[in-house]
């Protein structure tokens, strides 16, 4: 096994991978509160991590992944009630469409999706012993998480106390004892239609309990990767590695992995803003295969743009690989392609850099366009590409060309032989229309199907 490091945002730098079992690794990341369909920015950390477990797997770890579903949160009460409808009903069929428009990028499922709404009595338990352990309290029906009982609180944003804030507004003001505490359950308001009873009176719970209640249930503590996108850092996951550690006096995860914002207008996307580009309408817009090597192309942990020109190279680099796939034959990959695969997974190792990776799978293609059709095995590539999950882009099935594509081809080279460019032109534009591309070649045109 390569030694695989990770950025981890507790410690601030990169950090090696140790699990707690050899050839384990537990992972959680934070899925989405289902009040609206996900857009693109939604859908990052889904890939990263899906591509992430991918590696882990090529390099022999048994992964376990858990992504969980929010499906009771605040965000989903208003919703519900904008809309008219009860806010279980929307939840499911937020959640259903989340499934069907993140299975369409066909990266395989997470091993587990716990819903908030079916981890309550954990949740409950969590709570109790906060409040046995001295690090919450009850008041009119609500819990409180106390901030200043943890004196580590902060450690993983890197904040001082003074300077937070629990973006919970004047909500529960007049009941905490200090502005910092937050919310581990809330009491019940007329407006909410589902509630569960606790020794506290009914109600439903605060955001970050819940995370920490399913990340704990699934994975138990001190799992290796707690990911998520890098605007959860605070208060999301402050809070959940607070609550978790004053409860068991044992960290929640060993490395916290964040991903970078997709920024629409160098604005981070948000539903909040109204600049989204929800993720179905990008996969019809743009097709899978480009989506998925437009988030390839950039560091997980840095803000991508999400534009034109990007999602256009990303189209044309799996135009590449795909006119290379017509030039490969089945089987083992020449002796200078070992050095090149070597590179490619040593460079994923290192804080999972796609972007290094993916560079040199194109040095790797241009060795193969050198060497000539027909004489270079697909082996190796198709390994590192199966891992960002675009080894499908090697699977050209042979397409016959039709007589009147071919007869036009004749006519193309033969005017441009006559230096009649016109007519070359026209040929070229009449087999576009057909469907087909000239390519010309060291070995002369080639018709390529255009997809």
């Amino acid at each position: 096994m390569r030694e695989i490091t990770l950025h981890d945002t507790l410690a601030g730098k990169v950090l090696p991978l140790r699990p707690r079992e050899p050839g384990k690794v537990g992972m959680y990341v934070c899925g989405p509160t289902v009040y609206g369909r996900v857009h693109i920015g939604n859908a990052r950390p889904f890939v990263v991590f899906s591509l992430l477990k991918r590696f882990l797997v090529h390099e022999r770890y048994e992964v376990t992944f858990v992504a969980n579903v929010t499906d009771v949160n605040d965000k989903i009460y208003a919703a519900s009630t904008a809309a008219g409808v009860d806010s279980d009903s929307l939840a499911r069929e937020m959640t259903a469409h989340y499934l069907a428009d993140t299975s369409a990028l066909e990266l395989g499922r997470p091993d587990h999706e716990p819903l908030a709404s079916e981890t309550m009595p954990e949740m409950i338990a969590l709570i109790a012993r906060l409040i046995e352990r001295g690090h919450a309290y009850a008041v009119d029906g609500d819990v409180y998480f106390s901030v200043r009982s943890y004196g580590n609180y902060g450690e993983l944003s890197h904040r001082r106390l003074d300077d937070l804030d629990q973006g919970e507004g004047k909500e529960g003001a007049d009941r905490k004892r200090d502005p910092l505490d937050f919310a581990l359950w809330k009491a019940q308001k007329p407006a909410e239609d589902t509630a569960w009873d606790t020794p506290w009176g009914r109600g439903r719970p605060g955001w970050h309990i819940e995370c920490s209640a399913m990340a704990e249930k699934l994975l138990g503590l001190d799992f290796e990767i707690h990911g998520g996108g890098s605007d959860l850092t605070f208060p999301h996951h402050e809070n959940e590695a607070a609550q978790t550690c004053a409860a068991y006096g044992r960290p929640l995860a060993q490395l916290w992995v964040h991903n970078g914002m997709l920024r629409l207008e160098q604005e981070k996307m948000s539903k909040s803003i109204g600049n989204t580009f929800l993720l179905h309408a990008a996969v019809e817009t743009y097709g899978r295969d480009s989506l998925l090597m437009y988030f390839c192309s950039g560091h997980y942990r840095q803000p991508v743009e999400f534009d034109e020109e990007r999602l256009a190279q990303a189209t044309a680099n799996v135009k590449r690989f795909r006119e290379l796939a017509r030039r490969l034959v089945p089987g083992a990959s020449p002796e200078w392609s070992m050095p090149l695969r070597d590179e490619f997974f040593n460079s994923l190792a290192e804080d999972f850099n796609t972007p290094r990776a993916l560079a040199v799978a194109f040095d790797w293609v241009r060795e193969a366009n050198s060497a000539g059709p027909g004489s270079v095995g697909d082996a190796d590539l198709r390994e590192m590409l199966a891992v960002l999950a675009l080894d499908n882009l090697l699977d050209v099935a042979d397409v016959s060309v039709p007589p009147e594509a071919l007869a036009l081809l004749e006519a193309r080279e033969a005017a441009r032989a006559a230096r009649d460019w016109a007519a070359a032109d026209q040929a070229r534009d009449q087999l576009r229309a057909l469907g087909w591309e000239v390519r010309d070649g060291p070995d002369g045109p080639e018709l390529l199907p255009i997809s």
